[in-house]
């Protein structure tokens, strides 16, 4: 390998994701030795294994503290863009209760760790991510952030992963664009704090991001949003005039006021709110909704005639007394113009058992109907064959249909329905597949 050109040879180490790899490359060649010192990115990160042999009797003698071998690696190199420090995914596992922890060797927010490598490296850094390790780090409080505010004007991304994190003393960041915390205890139970000091952010990813009130985001120049709540606010505001793709799920707000009017992507998950404010949708294209309260949910929800990609998600259902309008007819009339349509088993089931409600006449009005996505649990395979054949003879401008057949419905039954649905219908392009809750759904033939 030292015969190869040197700027091949630093090509092939920079491509090396774990400096762990570069570190063994080092040992083993003078050259690779000396161009290694010229990479700009530190990635390392602590496996289970590692973590085990700290702990043992036997071999902790021999194992140098992560956060000294993290030190020596990053001192070694004079320009460094991009930092990632972190455990593994086994690791981050790990439980709290599973374990009695008072080591901080894996609290890697640390204030005064950070301080020991961050200065050295600021003036060029792009990019930091710090994923901790949650038993070490969930009663340790940080103020991390206000460090990195400090020392890092032209960081452009922020990742921190399974901490508690302080805003006390967090300064603005303008050229900051992405933002993600992940499992997180925050200290800014309204995101006032992060409103306030990162005014440029683009793509903002909130993942169970704990030690919410009332949180607000409002952010003029934010394009990408997924926000995910771990507990339950009283109210929650996205304000964003810029934004084109929200991913919003949360439990059962008091208020949840959404404006934002050029999305263009939507994923809503949540049970219920009572107070439920949406502004006008004129770009919306791409809609996925998911709630227990699905109905109530579509009562509210503005007009949406731009729709084409349409998911509805109901865990739950059952038709209220008084109530003459089934949870697909809402959607279609809420969303005239559809060509793609998904949907899950409650919904499906709704059909299949109030036929009277299924309006399958006025599926005929949607021309621009092209593909349905349904997933099935065939309780009677006569009535889910009547149903699909139903579909098929009121939407003439249907070209693609993709059934999955949930995994426990018995292999003779759905290869009766499969071979029923082909024969009765051949302008259609099947997909058959199957699903089950908490596993991954797989095709298991494509057909004509």
């Amino acid at each position: 390998m030292d015969d190869l050109p040197p700027p091949l040879l630093l090509e092939i180490l920079s491509r090396l994701s774990d400096s762990a790899d570069v570190a063994r490359c080092r040992v083993s060649s003078k050259t690779l030795n000396s161009l290694a010192r010229e990479i700009r990115c530190v990635n390392l990160q602590c496996s289970y294994l590692r973590y085990a042999k700290s702990r043992s009797p036997l071999t902790r003698s021999g194992i140098t503290p992560f956060k000294e071998v993290f030190y020596k690696l990053i001192s070694e190199l004079p320009i460094v863009e991009s930092v990632s420090i972190g455990v593994e995914k086994p690791l981050r596992l790990v439980a709290y209760d599973d374990v009695e922890d008072e080591e901080d060797d894996l609290f890697l927010s640390d204030f005064n760790f950070v301080k020991a490598w961050l200065p050295k490296v600021c003036g060029n850094l792009r990019s930091v991510s710090i994923s901790d390790f949650w038993v070490q780090s969930c009663w340790r409080r940080s103020d991390v952030l206000s460090l990195i505010s400090s020392y890092c004007a032209n960081l452009l991304e922020l990742e921190i992963k399974n901490a508690w994190i302080s805003v006390d003393g967090l300064t603005p960041m303008p050229k900051l664009t992405t933002l993600t915390l992940e499992f997180i205890r925050l200290d800014d139970e309204n995101l006032e704090k992060l409103n306030e000091c990162f005014p440029w952010l683009q793509d903002l990813n909130l993942i169970g991001v704990g030690g919410l009130k009332e949180p607000k985001i409002h952010l003029m120049h934010l394009r990408k949003c997924h926000w995910t709540l771990s507990n339950a606010p009283i109210s929650i505001s996205v304000i964003a005039p810029s934004l084109v793709k929200l991913t919003l799920k949360c439990v059962k707000p008091n208020l949840l006021l959404i404006d934002t009017p050029l999305v263009i992507d939507l994923n809503l998950s949540l049970e219920s709110a009572c107070n439920f404010i949406v502004k006008e949708f004129s770009h919306l294209e791409k809609l996925h909704l998911d709630s227990t309260g699905l109905r109530n949910l579509l009562a509210r929800f503005p007009y949406g005639r731009t729709v084409k990609n349409l998911t509805a998600v109901s865990t739950r259902w059952e038709v209220p007394v008084g109530v003459s309008k089934s949870i697909l007819e809402l959607l279609l009339c809420a969303f005239p113009n559809v060509s793609s349509l998904t949907l899950t088993s409650g919904v499906w089931s709704e059909l299949e058992t109030y036929p009277a409600l299924g309006v399958l006449d006025s599926w005929a009005q949607m021309k621009g109907l092209k593909e349905i996505t349904a997933y099935l649990t065939v309780n009677d395979i006569e009535v889910t064959v009547s149903t699909i054949f139903a579909l098929l003879d009121n939407c003439g401008g249907l070209s693609s249909m993709a059934m999955f057949i949930h995994r426990d419905v018995v292999s003779n039954i759905t290869s009766n329905l499969i071979s029923k649905c082909m024969a009765h219908c051949t302008r259609v392009r099947w997909k058959w597949g199957v699903w089950k809750e908490g596993t991954k759904d797989a095709w298991i033939s494509d057909g004509i």
